[in-house]
């Protein structure tokens, strides 16, 4: 069925389709027992498969990457759909609109996307009352259940990927992530530090040693100072190499960093089925999908052998299916994350993944 509608989706430009979607499921949810009806069809059935990570409890290990949800304007449909967790931003502090389009390309022939959509986001006063507002939701419900006597429903486990201004100079960047903890910290489970994004212009500087432990360390002394401590990880690049992923490990061990987001979309080209001239005619971005499937994997694996599994890793790239889960799972990652793959498997991505765990 998805594989038919699929076909006419991808008939039309990207990013038109993706809001179109969204908002049509969001019309669904609006109707009486719409949100029940869709999550009777796509949420996982049967044995439940709870995850520990970072002292969280979640429904089941597979959430939905960064970018997706940009602005938390989806929360309600991805909880029908049967995430396990999803990763909102990337939220910057001021609004801003991005590259100019288009921005978004499809690859079918290689299952993978091209994006250089440049932290397009409404900013974070804006998306922090979104969160108020689910928040209050999700008590609401809570409630309810308490009142009939029922168990409360599981709760969808919200991350805040947060990252710079492009105007922002790199030396100031701290300021800019330090914003974003403050402003998000009592509405998010945990955050990421996202700064390797391919798509704003000098970014994937900040993942430098030093860079690195100027805004982590500002943002943990600021955690120290809320009753309630939020987990900090950062989202490297799969473009790194041995010697910077030691750099970022040994960083991550000194100041007990909480985890690691492994990885983020490359800049490669490399063993492309598309032919180079279309390749060529969509230009910079960051590639998503199955070609960063394998360097994913060895980067989790890498990361745990290295550290004996001490730093907990949510592997991201190239998820597509139950098998590239388990592989992601078994080279030493607790979570996973989808994205390119929920634009080409579709709304039933996580029920058939949770169903092959």
């Amino acid at each position: 069925m998805y594989t038919f509608l699929r076909s006419i989706l991808f008939s039309f430009e990207p990013e038109r389709v993706h809001s179109l979607s969204m908002n049509g499921l969001k019309f669904i949810c609006s109707l009486p027992f719409g949100k029940k009806i869709l999550a009777a069809i796509f949420k996982p059935k049967g044995k439940q498969l709870p995850a520990n990570f970072l002292g969280i409890t979640f429904s089941n290990p597979v959430g939905l990457g960064a970018g997706f949800d940009k602005n938390a304007s989806y929360l309600n449909e991805l909880e029908a759909l049967g995430f396990g967790f999803v990763e909102i931003g990337t939220v910057t502090p001021l609004a801003q609109a991005g590259n100019d389009k288009p921005r978004l390309f499809r690859l079918p022939k290689d299952k993978a996307l091209v994006n250089r959509m440049g932290f397009n986001n409404d900013g974070v006063a804006v998306i922090k009352e979104r969160l108020k507002e689910w928040e209050k939701k999700v008590k609401l419900e809570n409630l309810n259940a308490a009142a009939n006597s029922k168990k409360s429903p599981s709760r969808l486990i919200i991350g805040g990927n947060i990252g710079k201004n492009k105007t922002t100079p790199n030396e100031d960047a701290w300021r800019d992530y330090s914003i974003c903890f403050n402003a998000l910290h009592d509405y998010v489970d945990y955050f990421v530090v996202n700064v390797s994004s391919p798509n704003t212009p000098g970014l994937r500087e900040l993942q430098e040693k030093e860079s690195l432990r100027k805004i982590l360390s500002q943002l943990q002394i600021q955690n120290i100072s809320f009753e309630i401590k939020k987990p900090i990880l950062l989202k490297i690049a799969p473009d790194l190499t041995i010697e910077q992923i030691d750099d970022v490990i040994d960083l991550a061990m000194e100041i007990k960093l909480d985890g690691l987001v492994a990885t983020n979309t490359t800049i490669s080209r490399a063993g492309l089925n598309t032919p180079a001239s279309e390749v060529n005619a969509i230009g910079a971005g960051g590639l998503s999908g199955l070609p960063v499937n394998q360097r994913s994997t060895e980067i989790v694996q890498y990361i745990y052998q290295k550290t004996n599994g001490q730093i907990p890793i949510i592997a991201s790239g190239g998820l597509f299916t139950s098998a590239d889960a388990k592989e992601k799972l078994n080279a030493g990652a607790t979570l996973v994350q989808v994205w390119t793959g929920f634009v080409y498997e579709g709304p039933s991505i996580v029920k058939n993944i949770c169903r092959g765990l």
